[in-house]
C-alpha cells in the first residue's frame, strides 16, 4: 500500500470514529463473541427507505482472519 494512501485512510478512519463513537465500541464487544458458527449480518437502509441485507455464517477456515482482526484492535 502506498504510504500516502495509508495516511489518508488513517485520517479518514479517525474522523469516522470521531463522528460515530459507538461503532468501534460495538465492534470491540462483538469481536470477542464471534466464533465458528456465528452469523454476521449487515443491513443498510438507504435514504429512500430501501433495505439491503446480507449475512454469513463463520466457518472454521474464517477463524484465522477473525483472530487477526481482533488483534488489530489491541
Amino acid at each position: 500500500m502506498n504510504p500516502m494512501n495509508f495516511m489518508k485512510a488513517k485520517g479518514l478512519l479517525t474522523q469516522f470514529t470521531t463522528n460515530h463513537p459507538k461503532l468501534p465500541a460495538f465492534f470491540k464487544a462483538a469481536s470477542s463473541q464471534i466464533g465458528e458458527g456465528s452469523i454476521i449480518e449487515i443491513s443498510v437502509t438507504t435514504a429512500e427507505g430501501k433495505n439491503l441485507c446480507t449475512n454469513m455464517k463463520v466457518r472454521p477456515e474464517d477463524m484465522q482472519l477473525v483472530e487477526e482482526l481482533k488483534n488489530l484492535s489491541k
